[in-house]
């Protein structure tokens, strides 16, 4: 049986243990939130038990489109940043080298920002990137950045927390025929004779006719319009 391939992550989750790690875990949970499960890569939650984790972590980097480097308040006091088996360096590295956005985000209001002074060679373009503060005391205007920016990056990624913008009604209630009928906007059906019958806006109704004692037409109609009240039938034309 063929094996199933995991689904591509959109964001790579880079932190270290002990300096950053609770506000990865915090942004991926956000992420998985807002974007659906599969979006994040988070190593501790994304790599199975089992998983040789060396070729899990680098094939993920390489598949991701942004990777968010998580620094804690003493991270670049970390000596492993100049060791070369340092997975930190590596998935940072390996984003550098296939193309990858790489973002800072920098934790709490203690976290100065990357100098390239302080950092290993090879490490010190990751000073050039623009970051964002994320504030685990107050850290929606962080993560709202965060989120913004990752849709300008990876339009496909889809915020589920946002609502939907209103939309017109486009002939919901089909082809009709009660004692009290609304329809906004298009009509592409009928509405069969009947009374108190409302149509805003524009459409086919029952092949351009709209009839019934107490009918209502608002907007424009390309058909006829026939009233009756208290048994007088008149006819309406279109422009009034």
């Amino acid at each position: 049986m063929k094996k199933e391939q995991p689904a591509m992550p959109d964001v790579f989750v880079n932190y270290r243990n002990g300096d950053g790690d609770k506000t990865a875990t915090f942004i991926e949970r956000e992420l998985s939130h807002r974007f659906g499960d599969e979006a994040a890569f988070r190593a501790s939650k994304s790599i199975a038990p089992g998983t040789r984790y060396q070729e899990e972590l680098l094939h993920s980097v390489r598949r991701s489109e942004v990777l968010l480097a998580v620094i804690g308040p003493n991270w670049t006091n970390y000596p492993a940043l100049y060791d070369e088996n340092d997975w930190v360096r590596r998935e940072i590295l390996e984003a550098f080298e296939c193309g990858i956005s790489v973002i800072p985000v920098l934790e709490g209001t203690e976290t100065a920002r990357l100098k390239a002074a302080d950092l290993p060679q090879e490490l010190r373009p990751l000073a050039d990137r623009q970051s964002v503060r994320l504030d685990m005391k107050d850290p929606e205007p962080g993560l709202t950045k965060i989120t913004k920016r990752l849709i300008e990056l990876v339009p496909t990624l889809h915020d589920r927390t946002t609502p939907e913008p209103e939309s017109s009604v486009r002939n919901q209630m089909g082809n009709v025929s009660g004692r009290t009928n609304v329809q906004g906007r298009d009509i592409a059906g009928g509405i069969g004779n009947d009374y108190r019958q409302v149509h805003l806006g524009r459409g086919n109704i029952n092949n351009q006719q709209f009839s019934g004692p107490g009918a209502m037409f608002v907007g424009e109609n390309n058909g006829g319009i026939h009233q009756r009240f208290n048994g007088q039938v008149g006819d309406e034309d279109e422009d009034r």
